[in-house]
């Protein structure tokens, strides 16, 4: 290497050097370049001094139980966020809204009880999503992840899910792993349409063989294929109370018809006879005055 190429690259290096030492990094963390990982620090809460160009942040194993949606905001880069084993409940609402370049977001082994619209819609690039081991989290709203048309990778394993409607995902045009398994699925006609889903889709389901039925008690740990099967038997020919109502009301709609017509019709018939008496009673008098 030339004199001057070498000072070139001792330059550089002295700049990076420099750089690197000017770095604002969170008390406990390790910094690299556009990342930020403060795992099993202990941190009670959002970590101060976070360099605002950060890419990536791990907040694995702590104790945060609040993402703070300013801060948040603030970190507009952002692309990685892993907030796994924390303790996050239910205040996520329109916390992401200053993240849309957000594309991995891991919050799994959290406290989440339910997923509403207003808890990821603004998070339009997101590829990767894991809720699981929320044991306590019961709904996610039907239009959950309506704005979430890139997403690849959901995974809802291990939680308190009894009932999933069938368009939360299948209007996922990008999805292709939907992890399901360990849950507390709840086998009745409603969930039929769910589980035919399932087999019918292009959607790859891991752990398969874990994700059984809970309830009923007769299809408890029955895998979804021979719960469809069972359902679809059940449910296509079963008659539930305002089946009956109806039937009946048909019934007696179809009788009070035929009743109606049959009226009408002798009727009909009573007056084209007297009709045609009458014409021959006159046609008699007519000739009988001719004669």
């Amino acid at each position: 290497m030339s004199p001057s190429g070498r000072r070139w690259s001792l330059s550089l290096v002295f700049l990076l050097g420099m750089a690197s030492e000017g770095i604002n990094c969170p008390s406990g963390c390790s910094c690299q370049y556009l990342e930020v990982n403060c795992t099993g620090q202990q941190l009670q809460e959002f970590p101060v001094d976070i360099p605002l160009d950060t890419r990536q942040l791990i907040l694995a194993a702590n104790n945060v139980s609040y993402l703070p949606a300013v801060e948040l905001s603030i970190l507009a880069d952002l692309v990685y966020l892993d907030c796994r084993k924390n303790l996050l409940g239910d205040d996520l609402d329109f916390t992401f809204v200053g993240v849309a370049k957000l594309v991995y977001l891991d919050l799994s082994f959290n406290n989440l009880t339910q997923v509403t619209f207003s808890t990821f819609s603004h998070l339009l690039s997101l590829v990767v999503l894991k809720i699981s081991d929320n044991p306590n989290l019961v709904a996610i709203e039907k239009d959950a992840f309506a704005n979430n048309t890139w997403l690849r990778h959901l995974d809802v394993s291990r939680t308190g899910l009894t009932f999933l409607d069938t368009s939360t995902v299948r209007d996922l045009p990008n999805l292709r792993l939907l992890g399901l398994s360990d849950n507390l699925w709840h086998c009745n006609c409603s969930f039929l349409d769910f589980i035919t889903w399932m087999m019918e889709s292009d959607v790859r389901f891991p752990d398969a063989d874990n994700i059984t039925c809970y309830t009923p008690a007769g299809l408890h740990a029955l895998r979804m294929p021979a719960a469809e099967a069972q359902l679809h038997f059940s449910c296509l020919t079963q008659l539930y109370k305002q089946d009956y109502v109806f039937l009946c009301l048909v019934g007696f709609c179809i009788f009070l018809a035929g009743t109606m017509a049959a009226w009408l019709a002798g009727i009909c018939a009573v007056i084209y006879e007297a009709q045609a008496s009458k014409g021959e009673e006159e046609e008699e008098e007519e000739e009988d005055t001719a004669a």
